[in-house]
């Protein structure tokens, strides 16, 4: 086998290979033979069939799989004798495979890239300080009655919490759109259901009222044809409910688990479960932080096979969003062209993480692992259970052991970057990013 190389463009290299005819003919002969003795031809018995009547009756499909086999063979023998790191699979192209000849085809394939990473003391990273106060315990105290609110129907106007019943017909230049209505509607104010500005206009609405509100479709629209561009919503408000906050009595204190030492012992609960969320926030923060440092300071190509593998990915995590509406959203509502830049951060992302590992010889803390294991289960009524599940569980473990691995990535960077903390509130803190 002889094989070249050029470097076409970038990250593509083009492999020529060119395989001896004996090593053809002798690697379909073989396929012949294997198929004499197992192949049934009426007049022959199993195993007795002549080589020559199977060639005859079936030799150019054996050729066909012979060759398959010495393509993907001599490829993979191709790339380890030229050691190329290659992403994604090759596209072979075939340039001559005549019968009796040497055969010679080419593989063209993108390798990874050469990856030299920054000085991480050049890297700027914030990072968010906070404590959970009275107040803000006294607020979740409010949103878990709120949760378990009763509603009443008002005449009164609507206001930031409440609950209204609505039809809504929305258009886009005087033309419906897909998703564009709904009768009797359920949307509590407040709650960022709807697009921004849709809920807003709502505020002070009575029962029985009809009117017209304009929005905007964010320019970042899930549903490209959407995007950036302005509806107006007729909507029919049917009904306006007010909450009734659930009393805070030893029944209400009963659902969350506790028997004794009543609100107090609630509260320290609360406070308990808030401090564990604040912790995890902190660091989700912190680690975004220092990744988005990380690749804004590392320029690197990224291998097209990759990209459209991510792209792919973050489509069908986008779909299953849509819940049972999926089977009812059409693939170009969804394009490449929407997840591109998120995809091509990902994989940049995960390629210096992975020259991070590889160069520092990071290995996994079994230590942090089991941290991070009991942390989680804490959360749950029996956190013994959930542990066992965990170590249990290949798939869990492993998701585990990646997101310790990236927090020891991160400590690595932190401790020569440049950083710079922020004051933040709890709520500032945990709010999603839009």
């Amino acid at each position: 086998m002889q094989v070249s190389i050029e470097n076409v463009s970038g990250l593509e290299r083009r492999l020529k290979i060119s395989v001896p005819a004996s090593q053809v003919e002798q690697t379909v002969n073989k396929k012949i033979n294997q198929a004499a003795r197992t192949i049934k031809i009426d007049g022959f018995r199993v195993g007795k069939v002549p080589v020559n009547e199977v060639k005859k009756r079936y030799g150019a499909g054996i050729r066909a799989e012979a060759l398959d086999d010495i393509i993907r063979d001599c490829y993979i023998a191709a790339i380890e004798q030229a050691k190329l790191n290659v992403a994604g699979f090759p596209n072979i192209v075939p340039i001559s495979f005549a019968e009796g000849k040497d055969i010679e085809f080419a593989a063209i394939v993108e390798v990874y890239p050469e990856i030299t990473i920054a000085d991480f003391s050049a890297l700027a990273v914030e990072r968010p300080t906070s404590e959970v106060t009275d107040a803000d315990v006294d607020h979740m105290i409010d949103n878990l009655r709120r949760q378990r609110a009763t509603w009443e129907d008002s005449t009164e106007a609507s206001a930031d919490q409440d609950r209204l019943s609505i039809d809504f017909e929305g258009t886009i230049a005087g033309e419906a759109f897909a998703g564009n209505s709904a009768q009797d509607f359920a949307l509590v104010l407040g709650s960022k259901r709807m697009i921004a500005g849709f809920e807003e206009q709502l505020v002070g609405v009575k029962a029985g009222d009809e009117l017209t509100i304009t929005v905007t479709f964010p320019a970042d629209y899930q549903a490209a044809e959407l995007a950036g561009k302005e509806a107006q919503f007729k909507i029919n408000v049917k009904k306006v409910t007010k909450p009734i906050l659930a009393e805070l009595n030893d029944q209400f204190l009963e659902t969350f688990g506790v028997k004794e030492g009543g609100i107090d012992t609630f509260r320290a609960d609360v406070r308990k479960n808030m401090e564990r969320e604040l912790r995890n926030g902190i660091r989700s923060k912190v680690k975004a932080s220092v990744f988005n440092a990380l690749v804004a300071a590392n320029a690197i190509d990224i291998p097209k096979a990759l990209l459209s593998q991510e792209i792919v990915r973050q489509r069908e995590q986008a779909m299953k969003q849509f819940g049972a509406n999926a089977s009812q959203i059409k693939p170009e509502m969804l394009p490449d062209e929407l997840f591109a830049d998120n995809s091509r951060r990902s994989v940049a992302l995960a390629l210096l993480v992975s020259e991070i590992i590889a160069k520092n010889s990071i290995k996994t803390d079994a230590e942090r692992v089991r941290a991070l294991v009991d942390e989680v289960a804490q959360s749950y009524e029996s956190p013994a259970e959930v542990v066992q599940w965990y170590y249990s569980s290949k798939e869990q473990m492993s998701q585990i052991e990646s997101a310790v691995l990236e927090d020891q990535v991160v400590d690595l960077i932190l401790a020569q970057a440049q950083i710079s903390d922020k004051a933040v509130g709890y709520e500032e803190l945990l709010r999603p990013q839009q």
